[in-house]
């Protein structure tokens, strides 16, 4: 499986309303519950009105369409993350899985897991 480098700095943070995003951003995931609206977008991008911010983040993608049927994906790389004290913030698409985790930790996120057979991108 072959895990592809975001080269993007990323923030992860809380917004008051989707309204004032602007939904032409080259990259951007927005989770909008009945308690709060999330927003992970490259750091450059990020709201001036941000309720809550935390940036410092670096990711990868896990390459290619997977098909629902794939059990496991997900949970295998976050666990040899774990495994090693790196902890994550997960978002999952139609396609494919995104792994973010803090920037002091992706070199060695990404050896551990070059080391566990995942081609890096």
């Amino acid at each position: 499986m072959v895990l592809q480098k975001l080269e993007h700095d990323m923030t992860v943070c809380k917004v008051a309303s989707v309204a004032d995003l602007d939904l032409n951003r080259e990259f951007f995931f927005i989770g909008k519950t009945d308690e709060e609206v999330s927003l992970v977008c490259l750091t450059e991008d990020t709201p001036a009105d941000t309720t809550e911010r935390d940036d410092g983040w670096k990711g990868f993608r896990i390459q290619g369409v997977l098909d629902f049927s794939l059990i496991g994906i997900l949970s295998k790389i976050s666990s040899i993350l774990a495994e090693n004290k790196i902890g994550i913030f997960a978002v999952s698409t139609y396609n494919t899985d995104y792994i973010l985790v803090k920037e002091e930790n992706f070199d060695k996120a990404l050896e551990v897991l070059a080391e566990a057979g995942y081609e890096i991108d």
